[in-house]
């Protein structure tokens, strides 16, 4: 014997799922009727059905406006229903789907330098040239540096590597000086951090110290 059975998997998504699968289907009935006069009463008794599921609220007009617009929601505004005097029916605007947002496209080869090098890249492309440009080059290249780092700690990250990398990345605008030290940035952000961590430590002593005076203090006064 072969039972023709139907999953909930199997069928549509419930709209508003407090309201069940039989409210939607009635809603969905109502859409199909051609004549309006008893469309409209349909629609009447199916916003009545839904009322009655929470009696509770049978006295709160605010409710019953609430109502009809979930009515016209599992209708997806696509329905020939003349709602109540007060109550605006149009697509709720918290409940659109928002845009969607494209990734910024990323190279897979220099992924491990991010997304706002290149920003920085095309900004010092279009600087004019001086040491402020030097200056601003060099930074980048530390920074990818430090990135690099950052990403594989495993191996040893040479200076050859991101000059060309950054000679790759900007179609070969953009050239860091001799001299230069790629390691610049990088130093001047451990000797932030050791002075943040100095600072917070002497914090701590001398909190230490101060909760000692007083507890001595409290001694002497005892005596």
């Amino acid at each position: 014997m072969e039972f023709d059975l139907e999953y909930n998997s199997q069928t549509e998504k419930l709209l508003i799922p407090e309201y069940g699968r039989h409210v939607q289907s009635l809603v969905q009935h109502c859409q199909g009727i051609e004549d309006k006069e008893k469309r409209q009463a349909f629609a009447e008794q199916v916003v009545n059905l839904m009322h009655q599921m929470n009696p509770q609220n049978k006295n709160v007009q605010e409710y019953r406006n609430r109502l009809w617009k979930h009515f016209f929601f599992i209708a997806n505004y696509d329905i020939d229903v003349q709602a109540p005097e007060g109550v605006e029916i149009e697509p709720d605007p918290a409940k659109k789907k928002p845009e969607r947002v494209e990734y910024p496209a990323i190279d897979k080869k220099f992924r491990h330098y991010g997304t706002n090098v290149k920003t920085l890249i095309a900004k010092a492309i279009e600087m004019e040239e001086g040491p402020i440009k030097e200056g601003f080059v060099e930074t980048i290249a530390g920074f990818m540096k430090m990135a690099y780092k950052n990403w594989n700690r495993e191996h040893y990250v040479s200076d050859e590597i991101v000059l060309e990398d950054l000679k790759v990345m900007s179609e070969g605008k953009l050239v860091v000086g001799e001299n230069a030290s790629l390691d610049t940035l990088a130093k001047a952000v451990r000797h932030s951090k050791r002075r943040s961590n100095t600072s917070n430590d002497s914090r701590r002593r001398g909190g230490r110290n101060n909760n000692r005076g007083r507890n001595n203090n409290k001694r002497r006064g005892r005596r």
